[in-house]
């Protein structure tokens, strides 16, 4: 049957259908190898890889490696992964089925092939984990790999880039593109050029955080506190003094709090014309009071807020919101504000994989995301096979009425389970709830390990004794945890040992407990495959309630709750309707929501190669001088009697990347208003001057289009003027007495911030009705 589904997929042409035929013919040559290559001593083995390009040579040569170094010999399977993304695909492969080593061969077959590879991570503990697990088969190959991390010295950084194959966060390997912008020499770049990038979890580095701006910022003092706002926004109670939207994205004064706001500042009319950057630091800070809650979307340590990724439950390091919301969150908890900056220069995710003229990935759950992959990437799926059969059994979701009746049923089923010694995980949506239902079971004499955002660094270590006798583990968002669950914990590999794998495999292996729908399936999935792997029994069931936040923004109007039982379930199938449907709204607004952000990023995009391949051209050739030679000949030769050549080019080299890149700045600030400024308009639905209804995306790229030609000439005359004004000496350029001084210190961070987040609400209703009407 599943056979029939994947020809049914491939005839319809949907993400998923890659056919894996032409691989499978591939694995009898590859397994006629081995005998031979097991011949080969150590050094034979290698002097044999730097000769194979063809993928069954490469496979085979792999596999040889990976026996001796690890002592695993790669299953059939792993080699279809293999070769699925040596031929530029995403391959989906379950958790537990080896991806890691699968991908490795693949970034050595390609460096076979000339190539140099980036390997794409999700966090700093991957990628130097993945690069040191993996380096002994590199080594056996002749391949050289290394790795990047929050920690990594320039030097370190440039080492790293220079190998064959190079591990990263795609945090660490964009901000290492954004420094490598503002370079003003060629030997303080670090990066390698894009080649070939491989990119670990696909699915969520290219869909969850995709449009997460990437930025660089240069100092320019420090930021308003925000105190005086916060403390007014403090005392102003909600309903009475403001409202919430249905979907909590927004935030309202009333007339009765803007009376009280006004009286606060001295009595001032909040939306006078010259008020209207208070009402705005006031608008902020009541986000920052209402919205914004501590250990959901942020927790506070050492004296500093740290960004909750909804993703991965984990703290996301160095992000943080746009400086005004971050620093009336920073008031809010009367922390000192941070220093503020000017954004130099910023990159997605996405714009910064689709700079690789190859991009391939792995994944355990792409086929959700398919569509998305194949129309912002150009990225088919192939659906590896497990090596086993999962037998893992998926009861359907219990619905209770309330939250608490459902952390009451929880609780009861963890008792239970428990008691028979089989180990349970629970998947918590946030870490306030993590932290509460823990606090539950620890009444109920139930002990449980905690995996939070506030303790993620011991991740590694929870996570693999999450499947040991007797476990109980609560954990916030299991994807990208990166280790593997082994029932029996470190007694595992003990199999029929007390503890060992047999005896928890005998009570059903690893129960997972999901205490709510996520927004995304795919998060769902990922948090069911945490159990079942490898072919072991296990189990997954998701309790949920009509409180849940998905349910109760996303389908704000759902029908009145149905009867319930004495503990509260509700089996009423018109209730389970409603929680499929919230979670298609949720996934329908996400994908709205990137489709509009990349067709606006599009242009800009554009613009910055532009930019970026003249500022390669001023760093590494003589192009200033020689232009500015041309347009002020009198100037070049009266500094020519004086100033040695070299020194002189040097200086029109630094003059012109000042003027470019402090222009470039100026004028991604100007796109970001012109945005915001746009969708403002857009909410009122009026009509342009010239009568016809206003198109936000043709009214930006018209306008972006202008601002980037004015752009262009700016910098054409800004650096003329420095050329001519700034003094040049035998010793270089003056840019400091010039005006043209960089910034004192950069540092860099992720921005959270969704600049179409006004429009949710609406998206949310609209695509509920639509789907309502199927």
């Amino acid at each position: 049957m599943s056979g029939l589904r994947s020809r049914m997929r491939r005839f319809l042409q949907k993400p998923g259908s890659a056919s894996l035929g032409g691989y499978e013919e591939l694995l009898p040559g590859i397994a006629g190898r081995e005998e031979a290559l097991r011949g080969l001593d150590d050094a034979g083995l290698t002097a044999a890889a730097a000769k194979a390009t063809d993928d069954a040579g490469i496979c085979a040569l792999g596999r040889e490696a990976a026996r001796r170094a690890l002592g695993e010999r790669p299953f059939d399977v792993q080699l279809l992964g293999t070769l699925a993304m040596l031929s530029g695909q995403v391959a989906e492969m379950a958790t537990g089925e080896g991806k890691t080593l699968s991908g490795a061969l693949a970034a050595a077959g390609y460096v076979r092939r000339g190539h140099r590879v980036q390997v794409m991570s999700v966090n700093d503990y991957l990628a130097r984990r993945d690069a040191e697990w993996m380096g002994p088969v590199y080594d056996l190959l002749g391949v050289s790999a290394g790795w990047v991390t929050q920690a990594s010295t320039p030097d370190e950084r440039r080492e790293a880039y220079a190998a064959d194959v190079c591990y990263g966060s795609a945090n660490e390997i964009g901000f290492d593109a954004l420094r490598d912008r503002l370079a003003t020499s060629v030997a303080d770049l670090v990066t390698a050029e894009p080649d070939v990038i491989l990119i670990d979890e696909a699915d969520s580095v290219l869909v969850d955080e995709a449009l997460v701006p990437l930025v660089l910022a240069g100092s320019v003092g420090a930021a308003d506190s925000g105190r005086e706002m916060a403390e007014i926004a403090g005392r102003l109670l909600p309903r009475l003094h403001y409202e919430v939207d249905d979907e909590r994205r927004n935030v309202f004064l009333t007339d009765a709090g803007a009376r009280v706001a006004e009286q606060a500042l001295g009595g001032i009319n909040l939306y006078a014309e010259q008020n209207l950057d208070i009402l705005t630091q006031l608008n902020v800070a009541l986000h920052a009071r209402a919205l914004l809650q501590r250990d959901v979307d942020y927790l506070v340590r050492d004296d500093r807020i740290h960004l909750i990724s909804a993703s991965r439950g984990r703290v996301a390091r160095r992000q943080r919101w746009p400086d005004g919301l971050h620093a009336a969150v920073e008031a809010k908890e009367g922390l000192r504000a941070s220093e503020s900056g000017q954004i130099l220069d910023s990159i997605t995710i996405q714009a910064l994989v689709r700079r690789y003229p190859v991009a391939c990935g792995m994944t355990g759950t792409a086929v959700a995301v398919g569509e998305q992959l194949r129309e912002f990437y150009g990225l088919e799926i192939a659906v590896i096979p497990p090596n086993l059969p999962c037998v893992r059994e998926d009861e359907p979701d219990r619905l209770y009425r309330t939250a608490a009746e459902k952390e009451d049923a929880v609780v009861s089923q963890v008792a239970d389970t428990h008691a028979t010694g089989r180990p349970v995980l629970i998947g918590t949506l946030d870490v306030a709830e993590s932290e509460r239902l823990a606090a539950r079971m620890s009444q109920a004499g139930l002990g449980c390990v905690v995996l939070n955002a506030k303790n993620d660094a011991h991740e590694a270590a929870v996570v693999a004794e999450a499947g040991a006798l007797g476990a109980i583990t609560v954990s916030t968002q299991m994807a990208g945890r990166g280790t593997d669950i082994r029932l029996g914990g470190s007694h595992g590999d003990g199999g029929s040992s007390p503890g060992g794998h047999d005896q928890v495999a005998g009570l059903g292996g690893l129960l997972v407990i999901g205490m709510g729908r996520h927004a995304s399936s795919r998060l769902d999935d990922q948090l069911r495959g945490r159990s079942g792997r490898q072919g072991d029994p296990g189990g997954s069931v998701f309790f949920l309630s009509l409180d849940d936040e998905l349910i109760t923004t996303c389908v704000p109007d759902a029908p009145p709750v149905p009867d319930a039982g004495p503990d509260g379930r509700v089996t009423d199938p018109k209730a389970d309707w409603t929680v499929g449907h919230a979670q298609r709204v949720a996934e329908g607004v996400h994908l709205q929501i990137h489709r509009d952000t990349w067709r606006y990023n599009t242009l800009l995009e554009d613009q910055r190669r532009t930019v970026l391949e003249h500022r390669g051209g001023l760093l590494r050739t003589d192009i200033a001088l020689r232009t500015l030679a041309e347009s002020f000949p009198e100037r070049t030769a009266s500094l020519r009697e004086t100033v040695p050549e070299n020194v002189l080019t040097e200086a029109a080299r630094q003059i012109s990347l000042a003027q470019l890149d402090h222009a470039w700045a100026e004028y991604l600030a100007q796109a970001a208003d012109l945005r915001e400024g746009i969708n403002l308009r857009a909410l009122g639905h009026g009509p342009n001057p010239f009568g016809a209804a206003l198109n936000p995306l043709e009214e930006y790229n018209r306008e972006m289009t202008r601002l980037f030609s004015q752009f262009r000439d700016d910098v054409t005359a800004l650096t003329g003027h420095a050329f001519r004004t700034v003094t040049i000496t035998a010793d270089g350029a003056d840019l400091a007495a010039g005006g043209l001084a960089r910034p004192s210190a950069t540092w860099t961070y992720v921005v959270q911030d969704n600049p179409f987040g006004t429009d949710f609400g609406r998206a949310v209703k609209s695509i509920s009705r639509m789907l309502g009407r199927r």
